[in-house]
C-alpha cells in the first residue's frame, strides 16, 4: 500500500495504492479528508480521477455521459496535462461518492445577477463549493460538468505527470529538469523511455510540492480541438452498455404501471389472467401501482395489460382550464419574488399575455434499471444524473445499509433532467428485494414514461411596456409557473423554503438596461409533478421576454436585431447577435421567406439564434437556422456545435408541436404519435458560430434551447404578420 503525500501550501493530497499493478491519482482541496470512493476496491486515492495500471491510463469521470460528450472533454482535460496520446485514453464513470461532488452546481443560486462579476458576487459563488462538497452533490446537470471539472481534471493530470517524472528521476538517477513526458511515457536524455504503467507504483510514493502551473491555452495540444469522442466507437458498434443491456444469471424482467392520475392511489388489482400468460411469473404491488414480472420484457408488458385494476380518483381532477386559472390567479396576486426593479412602470402603451404548456422529457431511452439483491448486498445498474442520491434511495428501498450497495452508473439514452429523479431507482430496488436472490431488469414502456414524468411547468406571462425614440422606455414582465422546487421537495419529504428561483430564471438577468424595468415572479398552484427540463425556467421566460421585445421593435419601427443590440450592456451578448446577423445574412432574405431572431443569456452563455421560414402549400417550412454562442472558452468545437444544434432542435420541437395536456387528472398524451417531436425532414440546416470572449468557462448543454422558440415565433410573424403568443405554434399555423 502506497502512502499519501501532502502537497504543501494548497492542501492538495495525492493518494495511491497498488492493486494488481494499478495506482490512482487525484487531488484534494480541503484539509479534512473526504471518504475514499474506491476504498472497496482496495485503492487509497483521494478524489481519484486518474487510474494507471498495466493496461494503461484510465480517466475516472465524475459526471454521467448521456450523449452530451462530457466524458470526452473531461478526459481531454486530464490527457492535456498528462501528455497522453488521445487514442490511448479510456474513460470510466466514477462510483457514487462525496469526493466527486459538483462544486459548480450551486453557483447560479446566489442572490446576485449572473452578469454581476463584482468581488462580492464572485466570493459568494466561490463559497458555494463548500455546501456542495459537504452535501455530496455528485450531479450531472445545469451545464456545470465542464466548469466544475475544468481545473480539477487538469490538476489531476498535472499532479500525476509530476509524480511520474519524479519517480523516473529517482530510478534513473537523473535530475527532473532533464526529463520530459510524451505519449504516455517519460523520456530520458539518452533516448530511452519509461512507460507510465511501469512507473506508477513508484510515483505514488514520492513527496510532492504544489502542483505545477497548468499549461496555458497557447500550449494546448488537445484542448481547443475537435477530438474523436471516447464513446463513439462503442455507440456505433452496439457495444456501449445501457441499463437495458444488463444481463445476469437467472434474470427476470419487469415493467410497471402506476395510477395514470399522478399521485393517486391503487385501490385493487386482479392478476389471474396476467399470471396465466405464457412467460408470466408474478405481479407485485408497488407504490400507487404494480409490476408484472416475466421471462422477457415483452412478455412482462403483455402480461401487464391483462391485469384487472381499479384506480383511485385524484383528489383534484386537473385539466387545462384549471391550470390556466391557476396561472392567471398567480399573475393577479402579489409576486413571490422580484428579479429586476428600477424606475417606475405607468400607463404602458403595449400589453400582452403569453403562455406555454407542460412539456415531457421524452428521452429516447425510457426509464429503467437492473437490480440484484443477494446475501444482504444490492447491486444496481442504472443511468442516473445523481448517483449519490440514487445509491441512498436504492438502499432505503431494498432495506439495506448504503455501504451494502454497489451502484453502476451506465450510459443514458438522454436525460434532460429526468434521470435526476429517483422513482425508477426505488422501483428497481424494491423489486430486487421482493425477488431476491433473483436479479431483475426493470423497463418502462413509452406510455408509462409519458404518463409518469416530472414535467416542465406550464407557464404564463404578462408584459406591459412602452417605446420612445426607437427604444424601450418601460418594461414589466410578470411570469408565473408552478414550483419545481416545491414539487421536488414533496417527493423527497423536505420543506421548500423561500421563493423558487426557477420561476424567474431567464427573465430578470437579460443584458438590457431599460430606464424603467420590472421583472416579477409569481408562484402558481403546483397541481402535477414538476421537474427540471432542459434549460429549466429559461425555456419559457426566453419566449416571453424575447417575443415581447420583438413586438416592441416592430412597434418602434426598428429592425428587431438592431433593436436588441442597441439596448444591451454586455459586450459578449452584442457580439453574438452581430455574429448571428453575419452568418445568417440577416439583411437579405429570398422572396417568400422571412427570418426571426431569438436571444437569451442563460447559464452564463449568451446565445443568439436566427430561423428562416417559408410558406408552402403544405404549410410553413423551416429553411435555415443559425446559432452564435460564447461559452468563454471552447474546449471541443465539435461537441459545442452538436450541443447547440441539439438544444435548438429540442427547443424548436417543443415550440412547434410539443404539449402535455391534462384531463381528469391524467396526461392525455401517450407516445410519440401524440407527443410528436420534430421530424428529420422538418429540421432545417443549422450553422453554428462559436465565439470565445476568454472569460470564465461555461457549460453548453442547455443554453441552445431557450432562444429557439422566440426565433421561430418571430420568424412566423415576419413572414405572415401573425403574432402567436401561445405555444405550441401548430395550434395556429400548419407546418410542412
Amino acid at each position: 500500500m502506497g502512502r499519501a503525500g501532502k502537497i504543501a501550501r494548497r492542501s492538495f493530497l495525492i493518494g495511491s495504492a497498488a492493486l494488481v499493478g494499478g495506482v490512482a491519482f487525484g487531488w484534494y482541496q480541503y484539509r479534512k479528508e473526504l471518504p475514499n470512493p474506491l476504498q472497496g476496491q482496495g485503492l487509497g486515492a483521494l478524489t481519484p480521477y486518474v487510474l494507471i495500471d498495466a493496461s494503461g491510463v484510465t480517466v475516472i469521470a465524475p459526471r454521467a455521459e448521456m450523449g452530451q460528450g462530457t466524458h470526452t472533454t473531461l478526459a481531454a482535460l486530464v490527457a492535456e496535462e498528462l501528455d497522453l496520446d488521445w487514442s490511448a485514453v479510456r474513460v470510466l464513470h466514477g462510483p457514487p461518492a462525496q469526493a466527486y461532488y459538483n462544486g459548480s452546481l450551486l453557483r447560479e443560486g446566489v442572490p446576485f445577477a449572473p452578469l454581476d462579476q463584482g468581488w462580492l458576487a464572485e466570493t459568494a459563488r466561490d463559497a458555494m463549493d463548500v455546501p456542495a462538497r459537504f452535501l455530496g452533490l455528485q450531479v450531472t446537470g445545469g451545464s456545470t460538468s465542464i466548469p466544475d471539472g475544468f481545473e480539477k481534471m487538469r490538476l489531476a493530470g498535472a499532479v500525476a505527470r509530476l509524480a511520474l517524472i519524479r519517480a523516473a528521476a529517482r530510478r534513473s538517477g537523473l535530475v527532473e529538469a532533464d526529463l520530459r513526458t510524451e505519449g504516455g511515457r517519460v523520456l530520458l536524455p539518452d533516448g530511452a523511455s519509461l512507460s507510465y504503467a511501469e512507473l506508477a507504483v513508484e510515483a505514488a510514493a514520492v513527496e510532492l510540492p504544489d502542483p505545477p502551473e497548468l499549461r496555458p491555452s497557447n500550449a494546448w495540444k488537445l484542448l481547443g480541438k475537435s477530438l474523436p469522442r471516447t464513446d463513439m466507437a462503442a455507440k456505433s458498434d452496439g457495444s456501449a452498455r445501457y441499463a437495458c443491456d444488463v444481463r445476469l444469471p437467472g434474470m427476470v424482467f419487469a415493467t410497471v404501471r402506476r395510477n395514470p392520475a399522478p399521485g393517486a392511489a391503487l385501490l385493487r388489482f386482479d392478476a389471474k389472467e396476467a399470471l396465466a400468460f405464457p412467460g408470466g411469473r408474478d405481479v407485485l404491488p408497488l407504490e400507487n401501482g404494480f409490476a408484472a414480472v416475466a421471462e422477457s420484457s415483452w412478455a412482462a408488458m403483455q402480461a401487464l395489460d391483462l391485469v384487472q385494476v381499479e384506480w383511485a380518483a385524484p383528489d383534484v381532477a386537473v385539466d387545462e382550464a384549471l391550470i390556466a386559472a391557476d396561472l392567471r390567479a398567480a399573475l393577479d396576486g402579489a409576486p413571490e419574488a422580484t428579479a429586476r426593479e428600477q424606475g417606475e412602470i405607468s400607463a404602458p402603451e403595449f400589453e400582452a399575455e403569453y403562455s406555454v404548456p407542460h412539456q415531457a422529457h421524452a428521452t429516447m431511452e425510457p426509464m429503467g434499471a437492473a437490480a440484484w439483491l443477494q446475501d444482504g448486498r444490492l447491486q444496481l445498474w442504472a443511468g442516473t444524473q445523481f448517483p449519490t442520491m440514487a445509491l441512498a434511495e436504492a438502499a432505503k428501498a431494498a432495506g439495506v445499509a448504503p455501504d451494502a450497495v454497489e451502484f453502476h452508473t451506465e450510459f443514458m439514452g438522454g436525460g434532460f433532467g429526468r434521470r435526476a429523479e429517483m422513482d425508477f431507482i426505488r422501483q428497481a430496488a424494491s423489486l430486487a428485494k421482493a425477488l431476491s436472490p433473483v436479479p431483475v431488469l426493470l423497463s418502462w414502456s413509452r406510455e408509462e414514461d409519458m404518463a409518469q414524468d416530472m414535467y416542465r411547468p406550464a407557464a404564463m406571462a404578462r408584459v406591459r411596456a412602452s417605446v420612445a425614440d426607437g427604444a424601450v422606455s418601460q418594461f414589466h414582465l410578470a411570469t408565473a409557473a408552478g414550483s419545481i422546487i416545491e414539487s421536488l421537495a414533496g417527493r423527497f419529504g423536505f420543506p421548500a423554503l423561500g421563493p423558487d428561483s426557477s420561476i424567474l430564471q431567464g427573465a430578470g438577468e437579460q443584458p438590457y438596461d431599460f430606464p424603467n424595468y420590472l421583472v416579477t415572479g409569481h408562484r402558481a398552484e403546483t397541481r402535477v409533478p414538476l421537474g427540471f427540463w432542459r434549460s429549466v425556467g429559461n425555456s419559457q421566460n426566453a419566449f416571453f421576454h424575447d417575443c415581447a421585445l420583438d413586438e416592441l421593435a416592430h412597434l418602434a419601427g426598428v429592425d428587431p436585431l438592431l433593436f436588441r443590440m442597441r439596448q444591451m450592456t454586455h459586450l459578449p451578448s452584442i457580439q453574438v447577435l452581430e455574429a448571428a446577423a453575419e452568418i445568417s445574412n440577416w439583411g437579405a432574405t429570398a422572396p417568400g421567406r422571412a427570418k426571426g431572431v431569438g436571444f437569451c443569456y442563460s447559464f452564463g452563455v449568451p446565445v443568439a439564434e436566427v430561423v428562416e421560414v417559408e410558406d408552402t402549400p403544405q404549410g410553413i417550412r423551416l429553411t435555415g437556422a443559425w446559432i452564435a454562442a460564447d461559452p468563454g472558452i471552447a474546449l471541443d468545437p465539435s461537441i459545442i456545435e452538436a450541443q447547440l444544434s441539439g438544444g435548438m432542435v429540442f427547443g424548436l420541437s417543443a415550440a412547434m408541436q410539443g404539449a402535455i395536456t391534462f384531463a381528469q387528472g391524467r396526461v392525455e398524451q401517450s407516445n410519440f404519435w401524440d407527443y410528436e417531436p420534430m421530424r428529420m425532414r422538418q429540421c432545417p440546416p443549422i450553422t453554428v458560430k462559436i465565439l470565445q470572449s476568454g472569460g470564465e468557462i461555461r457549460g453548453i448543454g442547455e443554453p441552445g434551447t431557450p432562444p429557439a422558440a422566440p426565433a421561430l415565433a418571430n420568424a412566423i410573424f415576419a413572414l405572415t404578420g401573425k403574432r402567436i403568443r401561445h405555444l405550441p405554434l401548430n395550434r395556429e399555423v400548419r407546418f410542412a
